[in-house]
């Protein structure tokens, strides 16, 4: 099937430049365009993508509130947050506000096409060490619990073995170095990681992380 991509960026260049990537994929199509976050939603609504590649800063509605109201009225439409590193709060804001994951600016080609195609599979772009530094940088601005106190019960619904796959999940870790760490096929960890997903009713993997930071599961360097 054809991967359809929205564009959201007020720098035209930038569209362009990912719009010819894009459209050189035999399994993706650039559907869409988007200048604002105004935009982003109407385009969102008018033309449903799998995927929309998403600004933080624009004029007007900016990415995150773009995304907030995505994920709140299409959650079949995944969001992708571009961003720099010079503004990783905007990333973590973003994630939490309801995107399946985040990348740079300056994000290689092959990277940006995995991302896509991996949100567009259901999955979360979660890159470990990015994500570690940056959950770590601003887990404090929201106001997590202290890690250490107990969780109030928010893991009652998984199984033993569950919860180990979920404290894997919450620490950045990929299907594959879960499996290697708890010695289970690759195949076992993604059917664990899906049951937990629906059991904490949690969107992905991303999610995971932000429910482990704001109920005291983990914290930073941890």
């Amino acid at each position: 099937m054809t991967i359809r991509v929205l564009l959201a960026d007020d720098q035209d260049l930038l569209r362009r430049g990912f719009k010819m990537i894009i459209d050189a994929q035999p399994d993706m199509e650039t559907v869409g365009e988007a200048a604002d976050g105004a935009q982003a939603i109407a385009q969102a609504a008018a033309l449903r993508p799998d995927v929309v590649l998403m600004d933080v800063r624009m004029p007007g509605t900016d990415g995150i509130e773009a995304t907030r109201h995505i994920a709140a009225h299409l959650p079949e439409v995944k969001v992708l947050i571009l961003t720099t590193f010079d503004v990783d709060e905007y990333a973590f804001t973003g994630l939490r506000a309801g995107a399946s994951g985040f990348l740079l600016k300056n994000v290689r080609t092959e990277e940006l096409l995995t991302g896509i195609r991996t949100v567009a599979g259901g999955d979360a772009v979660l890159a470990p060490s990015t994500t570690r530094r940056l959950l770590d940088t601003y887990a404090r601005t929201f106001h997590a619990p202290e890690a250490g106190l107990p969780p109030k019960d928010v893991l009652d619904p998984l199984t033993q073995r569950e919860r180990q796959v979920f404290t894997e999940m919450a620490s950045g870790r990929t299907n594959q170095e879960i499996a290697d760490r708890l010695v289970l096929s690759e195949t076992t960890v993604k059917t664990h990681v899906a049951r937990i997903l629906a059991k904490l009713r949690l969107r992905d993997r991303v999610q995971a992380v932000i429910f482990a930071y704001e109920n005291g599961l983990s914290a930073p360097g941890r």
